[in-house]
């Protein structure tokens, strides 16, 4: 929901400083780099190093250059903290020790868990909301982008290239519009199908011009967060509004409620940028952690709502 936004924030200010951060920028660490790259990056040294490199870390597309920056990063980080400096940051990130091939690992694991608790909660929804309940080929839409996007999440914080930030971000883009949708579908489209049909012709329109923009012809980062910013306050507002106004009449929607509240104050914790403890986890991976519960409490309202309409659909059927 929201929260997808509030997260693109904190990555588009990270995209926005990550081509010049005081750590790379210093020059003990471009010297290092330059030094390691011709003694390993070449020739034989090349060979030796791919002989030598884990098959895992090949195939996730670490490189010789890669592995030169990854070294050069912590002999400067420990340079700034021998003389007392504050530790720096690296191409818009805080140094992170790599495990395995796992470039952020806290964040990596955050994110498969995101995705597991969303795969555990459709399997229940499809277990126990029959698929006759009106919402129910929509919401089940909803958990398979919020799939995708978690798969992704995991992806880019594995391994940081401009095409899993890409994914990463589109994906994340996609789920904010498809919450827009859903609660379109919800609030409106159940009465006026023909409205719900029109504004979803609507939001792949902009999709498609939003991800066409970014990839074809440049990549704004402030357009990025701007966008993502507006449409993922819309989504907060339209749902907060609809739950408010049937709380007495649906009080599983109190969920909802709590949903949009928590997303809205664990987002908070990304303005808590700081070097992340053990070198593992930072505040973006705290709150991809505190994210969590907060998606099994949201398809649970959706499981709660879906079986409510059902039962609704089959009293009216029965009146009729």
């Amino acid at each position: 929901m929201a929260g997808r936004a509030a997260r693109l924030v904190l990555l588009a200010g990270a995209a926005a400083v990550a081509s010049g951060s005081q750590g790379d920028r210093e020059p003990v660490y471009r010297d290092c780099v330059l030094q390691c790259e011709e003694r390993n990056c070449s020739g034989g040294a090349l060979k030796h190093f791919r002989s030598r490199q884990p098959i895992y870390m090949s195939l996730a597309g670490w490189t010789c250059p890669d592995d030169c920056k990854y070294e050069c990063m912590w002999v400067t980080v420990g340079l700034y903290l021998q003389e007392g400096h504050k530790v720096p940051q690296f191409h818009g990130k805080w140094p992170f020790s790599r495990f395995l091939f796992f470039q952020e690992p806290a964040s990596a694991m955050a994110s498969f868990l995101n995705g597991l608790a969303s795969l555990v909660m459709l399997c229940r929804y499809r277990t126990s909301v029959p698929a006759s309940s009106p919402m129910y080929h929509t919401c089940v839409a909803f958990a398979w982008v919020s799939l995708n996007a978690w798969f992704w999440s995991t992806v880019f914080h594995t391994r940081d290239t401009d095409l899993t930030e890409k994914m990463d971000y589109f994906c994340a883009s996609t789920v904010i519009l498809h919450s827009v949708y859903l609660c379109c579908v919800r609030t409106v489209g159940l009465q006026r199908p023909a409205v719900a049909s029109a504004f979803r012709a609507l939001l792949l329109l902009m999709l498609t011009a939003h991800v066409s923009y970014l990839s074809l012809i440049r990549f704004d980062y402030g357009y990025n967060l701007a966008a993502n910013v507006a449409i993922g306050l819309v989504n907060m507002l339209w749902w907060l509004a609809w739950c408010l106004w049937n709380q007495r009449r649906l009080p599983h929607v109190r969920k909802c409620v709590a949903v949009v509240l928590l997303l809205q104050g664990l987002s908070l914790l990304e303005l808590l940028d700081f070097p992340p403890l053990f070198w593992v986890l930072d505040a973006h991976a705290i709150w991809h952690i505190s994210t969590i519960p907060v998606h099994v409490l949201f398809f649970s309202f959706l499981e709660d709502d879906s079986l409510y309409l059902l039962k609704e659909s089959e009293a009216k059927f029965k009146l009729d």
